[in-house]
């Protein structure tokens, strides 16, 4: 069950999780290098210029979108609307990208996504998914927070306020001597 909104939390943005248009790069490398085998050949080999082109607008078609609402899901043919009261859970397999588990029992590809991309997920889903490594981050903080307020708290500080304490009832006796002369 997704927290319930208050005036003090913001809205969740949404999110969309895309492969980087860096990619490109590397199929305008295709392109060049598919040149080599076009112009020299014969005519009907220039159908090979259909390679990168397919694979940039694939690149640039593909994504998930997530919102507070669900999440939209873009293919190279179809899309796909998922609202999260659909959405049992998601499972991220070792290789490909995450599933998401239906409450019918099926499980649909979410393209692009991976365990990486947990967070942008989380953060776009108003609390409905958990970010394991927002969790992870929070133990270690508060670890490290322990271990040093631990590490103030050593025996040579402890022996110093010991010191500083001894020296103050000194200066007290002191004074009370020099009041009573």
């Amino acid at each position: 069950m997704p927290p319930r909104p208050s005036s003090h939390t913001a809205d969740p943005v949404e999110q969309s999780i895309h492969i980087s248009k860096l990619g490109l790069l590397a199929v305008g490398l295709l392109a060049f290098g598919l040149t080599f085998v076009i112009f020299p050949s014969p005519p009907y080999f220039s159908v090979l210029w259909l390679i990168p082109v397919l694979v940039a607008v694939w690149m640039l078609r593909v994504r998930t979108i997530v919102d507070s609402d669900g999440l939209r899901l873009r293919r190279m043919f179809s899309s796909q609307t998922l609202t999260w009261s659909q959405i049992k859970g998601f499972r991220f397999p070792k290789r490909g990208w995450a599933r998401a588990e239906l409450t019918d029992g099926s499980e649909v590809s979410l393209p692009v996504v991976t365990f990486g991309r947990l967070p942008q997920l989380a953060a776009a889903s108003g609390g409905r998914v958990t970010d394991p490594y927002a969790a992870a981050d929070r133990a270690a903080r508060e670890q490290w927070e322990r271990e040093q307020a631990e590490s103030d708290r050593s025996p040579e500080t402890e022996q110093a306020e010991q010191h500083d304490t001894g020296a103050e009832a000194t200066e007290r006796a002191d004074d009370a001597d020099q009041g009573a002369n």
